[in-house]
């Protein structure tokens, strides 16, 4: 296969041509933060064969379907090939007669391999101790706003060390790349401290150097075109710039902020405006501009803390499909560990004319699981989002959901053609084989009651205490922890501001009202686990 000609965007030729020894990126979605990862590995992996680089995850789900796939892509693109120049999960054959590492692994289950010697090694922070007795040469850490940072610098961060007699000629050794979006949570935003290690003119002299060796290369290029000898002056100077400048990278930290915006030119203007359509206002002012939004500290949700969040990954079920990773493009709920499949779903329903939200709990013990979250915008309605639902939960043995409802969804229709919402969500559940334990809660719960009752709940005084997994309901957070207070109750003014055609769904609280429903019927409504035949009547 033939490399492909590529296209760097004005960010990722910022980035690879500053060349710091740290580059610390927050950008949006879609920028094209996968192609610098690829080069930014390319280049260390080659040019320190045997070295090893910690490739930091999250959680090995992440790993599996964000990190990995985002950057072999482009190294497939570039010309490198699957088992030909690398590999991943396996120890290359001997037939092959790659040269060892430096420091050969125990095991390559969690190994990716370069064909000269160079590993990178798949650090998941939801396995405890992959960082243990290991060395690296250079840390690559993507969707640092979900990387638990007490973890990363207690296990992570001093392994980055050592091997100077081989690598400490390169500026970049023990160098880091972070990316991320921006983050929403204080925890999250532990890698915005990197700003204040950034010296800006030094940036500024890094690039104003990587122009003059530029020049310099031109002027040489000119002059052995015309068949003259280079004067030995021009090469010396030459020599002087390259020197200077890998000592400049060698002690720089790069930091930038930048949106979606700056790779318009590959996505087009009708995908940024898709995204804006698509994703909540909050996600899209985080995850496609990249703006900073302040945490609400005393929103409706003030008991919310980052202790009412996990992290739930069926390693086994990952493991077995041994990196294949076509075969995890449809995602399924067998990634993840906190279902029981054995057990009924709780839902409830927040329904809009532009949105509608469904949230997926189980009680479990003194808690309520948050397993997943859904929404459909715009011409998809409620059919689209159910049939979302029974895909996500297609291997769930017991295909009985719990539904809770208050008045809201009687007699209402404007999120679908004929029937009310309660009629429609239980005939499209039945049509897909699932049965239905329907539970009417009454009228919607006044909201000084419902805030009271919430954030008894989420500070563990009540009889279930919510949890949130983190991976499976990164929208439904958002709209949770910005939530705030108007004239005592929920601020609600923004799904107002959603029907103007400036920006319809601006600011809006319908993900956590649909989690408000749930906390409800879960809390004040408990019902038998024990599998029972339940019938409704329209």
């Amino acid at each position: 296969m033939d490399p492909q000609p590529f296209y760097l965007n004005d960010i990722q030729n910022e980035v690879i041509y500053t060349g710091a020894k740290d580059t610390i990126l927050c950008a949006g979605r879609a920028l094209g933060k996968g192609l610098i990862h690829a080069l930014w590995n390319l280049r260390n992996m080659q040019r320190m064969p045997g070295s090893i680089t910690g490739i930091v995850s999250p959680n090995c789900k992440r790993a599996l379907t964000n990190t990995l796939p985002s950057m072999l892509v482009h190294w497939e693109k570039l010309g490198y090939l699957r088992n030909v120049h690398w590999c991943i999960g396996i120890k290359p054959p001997k037939a092959w007669h790659w040269p060892e590492p430096i420091f050969r692994p125990e095991n390559y289950e969690n190994v990716l391999s370069f064909y000269n010697g160079s590993i990178g090694f798949i650090i998941s922070q939801d396995r405890s101790g992959t960082s243990n007795s290991q060395s690296y040469d250079a840390l690559d850490i993507d969707e640092a706003k979900f990387i638990d940072f007490e973890q990363l610098k207690d296990e992570t961060l001093p392994a980055n060390r050592g091997n100077r007699q081989y690598f400490g000629k390169h500026y970049f050794h023990h160098g880091m790349l972070i990316t991320s979006d921006m983050p929403v949570t204080k925890k999250g935003s532990w890698f915005l401290e990197y700003e204040h290690k950034c010296d800006p003119e030094l940036i500024k002299l890094i690039q104003g150097t990587v122009y003059e060796v530029w020049r310099v290369e031109q002027k040489i290029a000119a002059i052995t075109a015309k068949g003259h000898e280079v004067p030995a002056w021009l090469r010396s100077q030459l020599r002087t710039l390259n020197r200077d400048l890998c000592r400049m990278r060698s002690v720089a930290t790069y930091y930038r902020e930048a949106s979606t915006i700056y790779n318009m030119q590959v996505l087009g203007e009708a995908f940024i405006n898709q995204l804006k359509r698509d994703l909540p206002p909050l996600t899209f002012q985080t995850s496609v501009l990249c703006k900073r939004i302040g945490i609400q500290r005393d929103g409706f949700y003030s008991s919310m803390t980052e202790n009412n969040k996990y992290s739930a990954t069926n390693f086994s079920y990952l493991d077995d499909l041994e990196y294949q990773f076509d075969k995890i493009k449809e995602p399924s709920s067998l990634a993840d560990a906190d279902v029981d499949r054995n057990q009924p779903l709780c839902i409830a329903f927040d329904y809009n004319a532009n949105i509608n939200w469904l949230v997926v709990g189980q009680p479990r013990k003194t808690q309520l699981l948050i397993l997943k979250s859904f929404f459909v915008k715009f011409e998809r309605k409620l059919p689209e989002l159910i049939d979302d639902f029974c895909q996500y939960y297609r291997h769930h043995k017991r295909r009985e959901v719990v539904f809770y409802y208050d008045s809201t969804a009687i007699g209402s229709n404007y999120a679908v053609n004929q029937e009310d919402f309660r009629w429609v969500i239980i005939n499209e559940f039945k049509k897909r084989g699932w049965r239905v334990r329907d539970v009417y809660l009454g009228r919607p719960m006044h909201h000084i009651e419902k805030q009271l009752l919430i954030n008894r709940m989420l500070a563990g005084h009540a009889r279930l205490r919510p949890m949130f997994n983190r991976e499976n309901n990164e929208d439904l957070l958002v709209s949770v922890q910005t939530a705030g207070v108007y004239n005592g109750g929920k601020d609600k003014r923004g799904e107002k501001l959603a029907e103007t055609e400036e920006d319809k769904l601006e600011a809006r609280t319908d993900g956590s009202d649909a989690f408000d429903t749930l906390c409800i019927g879960v809390e004040k409504f408990p019902q038998s686990t024990h599998s029972i035949n339940v019938t409704s009547s329209f």
